[in-house]
């Protein structure tokens, strides 16, 4: 009688064992789902073309999104022919909007009579977050390093004087080049210190050239970077750098917020 109790439980405790295994098979819907919807955003005709969901920070007409880093007062470079170029008398120039993360395109130019060498050629900046006056945030290069030598992480691309670029990947002075920005905001705590650092992904004429680093810190021309100060939303800041080179131009600049 035991032996027979045994084997029943035997043989309903694998039919158990059965059901489960036939209940827990994994399906291809298991890992299906359908909401949130992606919103529909319409492409540019080309990838330098702002998306539909993009704002624009300067549409070849007016400099109505910028302002002057010394007084807050409108920006005051040179708008022409759909670009506009540096006025080394006015100092830099900045967004009104601020911003977190997100996604920035912007076209520049060294002009093809440039003069200079190393730092003073074709000089200027693109702070991707500005933390206050002058020169206070974090910089993408820019410069004429097309066959122009200087410190590598000096050079068109790099985050300056922090990671020079992964290549070299500039175009001749007089030609248009872009560089396409991923930018992750740094994250701080109550106290003020850092939560996570600040990120950035570069492509430079198509290329690669930064793939996700790591920020130290807002640039230091003197010294190693850090986070020593909290922010939150910041400005978008071109420079106006003080050497004697001839001025840069700009073009095509649109911004989509992540």
């Amino acid at each position: 009688m035991k032996r027979c109790f045994l084997i029943t439980s035997m043989v309903l405790a694998g039919s158990q064992f059965i059901t489960a295994n036939a209940q827990e098979k994994p399906k291809p819907a298991d890992t299906e789902f359908y909401t949130p919807v992606p919103a529909v955003v319409s492409p540019g005709a080309t990838n330098s073309s702002a998306p539909s969901d993009a704002i624009i920070l300067f549409d070849g007409k007016n400099l109505n999104e910028w302002v002057s880093v010394k007084d807050n007062s409108p920006a005051k470079w040179i708008v022409n022919n759909g670009a506009f170029t540096v006025d080394k008398t006015t100092g830099n120039i900045e967004t009104k909007r601020k911003f977190t993360n997100y996604q920035l395109h912007l076209e520049w130019q060294i002009p093809s009579n440039i003069t200079g060498e190393g730092q003073a050629r074709g000089n200027s900046g693109l702070f991707l977050a500005s933390t206050g006056g002058g020169d206070l945030g974090y910089e993408l290069q820019i410069l004429d390093s097309y066959n122009n030598k200087t410190y590598t992480n000096g050079q068109a691309g790099s985050i300056y004087k922090q990671t020079a670029p992964i290549v070299n990947a500039n175009r001749k002075p007089g030609e248009w080049q872009s560089y396409d920005v991923i930018w992750t905001a740094p994250v701080f705590k109550e106290d003020g210190s850092l939560k996570s650092a600040a990120k950035v992904t570069v492509l430079f004429n198509g290329v690669l050239i930064q793939h996700n680093f790591e920020l130290a810190g807002p640039t230091q021309y003197i010294g190693k970077a850090a986070y020593n100060k909290a922010h939150g939303a910041s400005p978008i800041k071109l420079q106006s750098h003080g050497d004697k080179s001839e001025p840069i131009s700009f073009r095509n600049i649109w911004i989509r917020e992540l």
